[in-house]
């Protein structure tokens, strides 16, 4: 008698053994590659000026300091002022930027999803579409489109504009998510009485959380790092974004690369914190969004 099963030969376990060591050495190459700029930055940040133009460079500081922090922090100096408001603004951006976001793609992937009608597949290609072109682009486009709506130097341009680029992805990322849940499980509902909107309210919603977190992410992470549109549309020291803000660290004789290095590690953490929390929502996302049971 054959048995379906036969048990593992030592070699392919060592083959096994050693794809998996080789994809465990992959992935610590990885951590390094994306780790070491942070903690780079934030070893610089602690250094003065004179030890942070030192070469070779000293990797750990003598004498570290807190120095550019604390100038930064400091509402009462311009340089504090300045970085502050422009943390606020990117703030305000980006909020503004991810609620929009949500709540548009939101009913749009639910309507590609769940409705068929004439042109839905056009339509939906034709929204992904955009994403196939650089982004600078569209920049003179949506410049002068924005000076005859009036909106340069506004925060109103840059939010209209990240939802031009943000939102093919996001509704893409959300279709894919409630194609993944049971028809049935709205069949159900409305059978029970609940018309189509409470159907998606009670039911689709709360099972789509983790999609809707993922498009909340992207957006977020988008327009908080954005420098090309937030440089042409904003000119207004007051309406400065934190990736424009940054570079008036540069100078024409020197630069601060302490300052320079706080504020880009004090920008960077938001970021950071927002994905490491919300990483496992997604991941999920991206996993069930891109198999179909």
């Amino acid at each position: 008698m054959s048995t379906s099963s036969e048990p593992i030969r030592p070699r392919s376990r060592k083959k096994i053994d050693g794809w998996r060591w080789g994809g465990r050495f992959f992935l610590f190459l990885m951590l390094l590659y994306t780790a070491v700029p942070m903690v780079w930055m934030l070893l610089t940040s602690i250094k003065s000026g004179f030890a942070a133009m030192q070469f070779p460079p000293q990797w750990w500081p003598s004498e570290p300091t807190l120095a550019s922090y604390q100038k930064l922090l400091d509402p009462a100096n311009s340089v504090g002022q300045d970085f502050l408001r422009f943390f606020l603004n990117s703030l305000i951006v980006s909020v503004l930027t991810t609620i929009l976001a949500v709540v548009v793609a939101v009913p749009a992937a639910y309507a590609f999803s769940r409705f068929r009608f004439p042109g839905r597949k056009f339509l939906f290609f034709s929204v992904l579409l955009r994403n196939m072109f650089p982004a600078v682009i569209f920049l003179v486009p949506l410049f002068i489109l924005m000076r005859w709506l009036g909106l340069v130097n506004t925060h109103g341009s840059l939010v209209l504009t990240y939802l031009t680029f943000g939102l093919p992805l996001a509704i893409w990322l959300l279709k894919g998510f409630y194609d993944n849940i049971p028809i049935q499980l709205e069949q159900a509902a409305r059978i029970d009485g609940a018309t189509r909107f409470q159907a998606f309210l009670l039911i689709v919603t709360p099972l789509s959380v983790p999609g809707i977190i993922a498009t909340a992410i992207y957006s977020f992470i988008g327009a908080w790092n954005e420098y090309i549109y937030a440089a042409t549309f904003l000119t207004k020291n007051e309406q400065l974004t934190l990736p424009v803000g940054i570079q008036r660290f540069f100078s024409e004789n020197t630069t601060d690369f302490p300052g320079l290095m706080a504020a880009s590690f004090m920008m960077s953490v938001p970021v950071v914190v927002l994905f490491l929390v919300l990483q496992k929502y997604f991941v999920r996302a991206l996993t069930e969004g891109a198999v179909k049971h």
